[in-house]
């Protein structure tokens, strides 16, 4: 069994179960819900632990709850640019501000990136009048590069 269908079994038992990425995230551990949506959706590893809970929970087999704890290959979109219209408004983020994201964070940091790595991120709903909004908050360490 590939990540891939490990993923679709994972999304089949969700929709089956009547479960949300919250419920499920719940059920698994104390992490991040974003870290282990990622997780189901290939993208990210869960510990022993976790993959047990999970595994208990959706009813996965003992090999299927393995492969969750092995690194997989990440980069899960099948095209580029993305056609997913939300996944698209990411692409599009940084199309137009990417430039600037790396001005403004090069000017306050240095020469360096923000890590993907060791990286925290939260996803909110902010109530508006006129309609709600979406809050993403991402924190990244810093990372100079190093001269050598």
């Amino acid at each position: 069994m590939t990540r891939e269908e490990l993923s679709a079994k994972i999304l089949d038992a969700k929709r089956r179960k009547g479960l949300s990425w919250k419920q499920i995230a719940e059920a698994i551990g104390p992490s991040s819900p974003i870290l282990y949506t990622a997780a189901l959706l290939g993208q990210m590893t869960l510990t022993k632990e976790e993959s047990v809970n999970l595994a208990t929970l959706l009813g996965l087999d003992e090999f299927e709850a393995t492969l969750l704890t092995e690194p997989p290959y990440r980069g899960s979109l099948p095209t580029a640019p993305p056609s997913d219209p939300l996944i698209y408004r990411f692409y599009e983020l940084v199309q137009t501000y990417g430039t600037t994201w790396k001005a403004l964070i090069e000017e306050e940091f240095g020469d360096g990136i923000m890590s993907a790595i060791d990286f925290d991120m939260e996803i909110q709903r902010e109530e508006n009048p006129k309609g709600d909004r979406v809050r993403i908050t991402m924190s990244g360490k810093f990372l100079p590069y190093k001269r050598y």
